[in-house]
């Protein structure tokens, strides 16, 4: 779920008067302002509707936004779906909905219109189709990984379709395995209604590597990179504006992985047994193989030696900073033949509902 990007400009505290209320509405264009506290809990919310009904009744426009407000307003949570967001605002027929941390602080707002509207990038999207694919033989020898099938369609072109349904439109595919194989299926993307350019590796370069053969004169936009063998449900337009939002050059999706050891663990303190913990569950972030980077990182990258992201991003970490965009959307990464067997069956329920 994507949140517009201006939300901010809407909060307005409790104990300012409702003059100021109409001025934060008029000049924001959202038709509604957000009351909060100087810690961002939501107290209310401030509409049109609210301030007519106000000057009919006679207030003026002195009075407190806290005696004008609607004290109990829908939200939704950061993690809520768009499809759960519309039906909310179709329930309740309402044309806003403040959006909710887990916290219960606000983070967002998202309007009716924004969720109806086909969203439109010019962000350039990265495709890493080079990969060869070793631990899928013998699925992979004629076939290179991101041709084969989930479902009754590539990996690979899933993927492309997700990013054409969240507005995207110009693509760069690097490819080195069957390279040949992945230009035939997809052609230049007009079939799609998009720009598909290939950038082949003559040596793999890693995945970050391959990035400094893409052409100098790009816009000056973040650019999202993915692994071409990824199954996940992740909302492109979310990642977007949160690296936007949170002001950082470079943004890499992760995804929680826990294991439990199968023992009880034993804390020592020399000879002395200091607790015994039963069957510990370790939770880490890993790394879920989607990035986003800002123009100047890739410039970064001269595109003649091998580079893997991980150590390129980690060069990164004391300069410009790099954001971590948690995942808890379906994520899968179709590595091994156990995966590749799960995303076949998953495939009907995550993407022909």
């Amino acid at each position: 779920m994507a949140i517009i990007q201006n939300w901010t400009e809407v909060l307005i505290k409790p104990t300012h008067n409702l003059g100021k209320g109409i001025k934060v509405i008029q000049k924001s264009g959202l038709r509604i302002a957000l009351v909060v506290d100087k810690n961002n809990k939501l107290h209310g919310t401030l509409t049109d509707g609210d301030i007519r009904r106000a000057l009919i009744s006679g207030m003026a426009m002195s009075v407190n936004i806290a005696d004008v407000m609607n004290k109990r307003p829908i939200t939704a949570k950061r993690t809520d779906s768009k499809e759960h967001i519309l039906s909310l605002m179709n329930d309740m027929s309402i044309l806003h909905v403040p959006i909710l941390d887990d916290d219960n602080n606000i983070c967002g707002l998202e309007t009716l219109q924004r969720l109806t509207e086909k969203p439109s990038h010019d962000n350039p999207v990265f495709l890493l189709a080079g990969g060869l694919g070793k631990r899928l033989r013998p699925l992979t020898e004629n076939t290179p990984k991101p041709l084969l099938k989930v479902g009754n369609k590539p990996i690979l072109e899933t993927i492309v379709n997700q990013f054409i349904d969240n507005g995207f439109k110009n693509f760069y595919i690097s490819t080195y395995f069957k390279s040949e194989s992945i230009k035939d299926y997809f052609k230049d993307g007009a079939l799609h209604g998009i720009n598909i350019e290939y950038i082949h590796e003559d040596t793999p370069l890693g995945t970050a590597g391959s990035l400094g053969l893409i052409p100098k004169t790009l816009p000056d936009l973040p650019i999202i990179i993915m692994n071409a063998d990824l199954l996940t449900e992740i909302d492109f337009n979310h990642l977007l504006d949160y690296h936007n939002s949170h002001k950082a050059s470079a943004t890499m999706c992760v995804k929680e992985y826990s294991f439990q050891v199968p023992y009880g663990v034993v804390e020592t303190d020399r000879f002395k047994v200091k607790g015994i913990t039963e069957k510990p569950v370790h939770k880490f972030f890993v790394n879920a193989g989607i990035y986003i980077l800002n123009k100047n990182l890739v410039d970064k990258i001269d595109g003649k030696s091998y580079l893997d992201m991980p150590v390129f991003l980690e060069k990164e970490l004391g300069d410009s900073g790099v954001n971590a965009f948690p995942i808890h959307e379906y994520w899968l990464d179709i590595g091994h033949m156990k995966e590749y067997k799960k995303a076949n069956q998953d495939i009907d329920t995550l993407f022909n509902k």
